[in-house]
């Protein structure tokens, strides 16, 4: 089972059809001449390198087709794509590649000082340069050019080998790198092509970083299995993309809820046509339902709250149109191929309605993290991930994400999951945003207190905030305390970075 003949076989099956355009340089690659890349970049990687089954190869770049050269080059000769994220640090970055050790570092122009701040704390064995980057290796265009495109002799490769390793952002200490076998990514894609319906006529844009999983696998696999077409871009601009959704008639869109709100506010929104859109996609942080219900009442559009993860496969539930605004706040039911249970912290099963540790079993799931055998224990155990996330199941068998269970206060013994929370803020009409931090106190030992940013114009008081959730939320649940800010600090991904605010607000 080798994850690379999504691209062999659909070069086979449909090797003239347009597969990818570029944005950055405008070239339109078939599924052929994706193939071709591939190839000769597993050849290079073989011959110039010497990189061998189980090898890591590193890129540190901006989007580009390189990726995808990369992401089935690697797999076609059994080895390990281990992206960085160029959003972190020289000193985060240090610690990544040697807890890896790739032996073959791709680094793009915008990098260079990165690369020169860790260059004297890593080890790496081949230094390649793309586009122009001015680091003393081989230009990785011409030991492209120079490689044979023809497919590479493989090694024996089964389901359970690694082909990438992804690191988590590491908020609750030293990055994880998750290690995604090759069933992973035939099987999220698989899930993702039944459960959403994907087909060859679907259109996609890559609006996300490729070092994540959303910009690597939400569309990107499951769109060449099928035989759609992807939208290259290189960094993400409002205004661009919105004309690009709309020139390409694009039919399926990922965002993060902070792209979506961002776009709402581009001058292009209020002409743009989104007839063509089949449904977009909301990912990475829980989206406001006021946000999903804005852009269906101007739009008219679909918008799917999606959850995923990186151990688990970036698309883990789906769900019908009709239900998209009808079960607004939830993320749908279970994928196709996937068990799913509901569980407290005896590992018991919860009843409906009741919140409970999330955990998921299938051969989407990832086979543990890098170097790391304690946290891979703590997370795999008889087959199941335990995702650390909390979650509900109402009675028709949607679920609803809590928050993670690490994202919890315990006020007065009792649990309140600031997810829940936070999205009865946001309804508020005032309320452009909301994120729940703990503050230790004496007679309950810990309260909550929520950090608030207003939409623009708009104002709220923290004795208004706080009586909207009279009625809403449990008298236990509702925050003692709010602070306004002018806006809360994000992720690359629309995740609000809480230790931010604990360290302001709660430190």
């Amino acid at each position: 089972m080798n994850s690379a003949d999504i691209l062999t076989k659909r070069a086979l099956l449909t090797p003239n059809r347009e597969a990818l355009i570029e944005l950055a340089s405008g070239v339109h690659y078939t599924y052929a001449e994706l193939n071709q890349r591939a190839n000769r970049a597993a050849n290079f990687l073989r011959e110039a390198c010497g990189v061998e089954k189980g090898d890591r190869v590193s890129i540190l770049a901006h989007n580009s087709v390189a990726y995808v050269d990369l992401l089935f080059g690697v797999a076609k000769i059994g080895a390990i794509l281990a992206p960085l994220n160029w959003r972190l640090t020289s000193r985060e970055l240090t610690y990544i590649v040697n807890d890896c050790l790739p032996k073959v570092l791709i680094v793009g122009p915008e990098f260079v000082s990165v690369y020169n701040a860790m260059k004297d704390s890593i080890k790496v064995e081949h230094l390649i340069s793309i586009e122009g980057a001015e680091v003393s290796g081989e230009a990785y265009e011409h030991l492209l050019e120079q490689a044979s495109a023809q497919e590479p002799k493989r090694p024996e490769i089964s389901g359970d080998d690694p082909v990438c390793i992804l690191y988590t952002s590491g908020t609750t200490g030293r990055p994880k790198g998750a290690v995604l076998p090759h069933r992973q990514l035939i099987w999220n894609s698989i899930n993702t092509v039944v459960s959403w319906g994907l087909n060859e006529k679907d259109i996609s844009p890559i609006l996300t970083p490729m070092f994540h999983s959303g910009g690597l696998f939400v569309f990107l696999v499951p769109l060449f299995h099928v035989g759609g077409k992807l939208l290259l871009g290189r960094t993400f601009d409002p205004d661009t993309s919105l004309k690009l959704i709309v020139d390409e008639k694009c039919t399926v869109i990922l965002g993060v809820p902070t792209l979506y709100q961002v776009w709402m506010n581009s001058p292009q929104f209020e002409n743009a046509d989104f007839s063509h859109v089949r449904f977009f996609i909301s990912g990475g942080a829980p989206c406001p339902p006021s946000l999903i219900q804005s852009w269906s009442e101007k739009k008219g559009v679909v918008m799917r709250q999606g959850y995923g993860l990186t151990e688990v496969g970036v698309n883990c539930f789906s769900m019908t149109d009709e239900d998209a605004l009808r079960k607004v706040g939830s993320v749908g039911k279970p994928i196709f191929h996937s068990e799913m249970r509901l569980v407290d912290e005896d590992c018991k099963d919860v009843p409906v309605g009741s919140t409970g540790e999330l955990i998921i079993k299938g051969d989407h799931v990832c086979v543990g993290y890098w170097n790391n055998e304690e946290a891979t224990k703590q997370s795999l155990k008889d087959g199941w991930f335990h995702t650390g996330d909390m979650a509900r199941m109402d009675e028709e068998g949607y679920f609803y994400i809590a928050g993670r269970f690490k994202d919890m206060i315990i006020s007065g013994g009792e649990n309140v999951y600031a997810a829940e929370v936070e999205a009865i803020f946001r309804e508020h009409a005032a309320v452009a945003d909301a994120a729940l931090i703990g503050q230790p106190d004496d007679k309950w030992g810990e309260v909550g207190l929520m950090i608030v940013a207003c939409k623009p114009g708009q104002t709220a008081t923290a004795d208004e905030l706080i009586q909207f959730c009279a009625g809403r939320l449990a008298k236990y649940k509702i925050p003692k305390r709010v602070e306004f800010v002018e806006s809360l600090p994000y992720s690359p991904y629309g995740k609000v970075i809480k230790a931010e605010l604990k360290a302001k607000f709660a430190g």
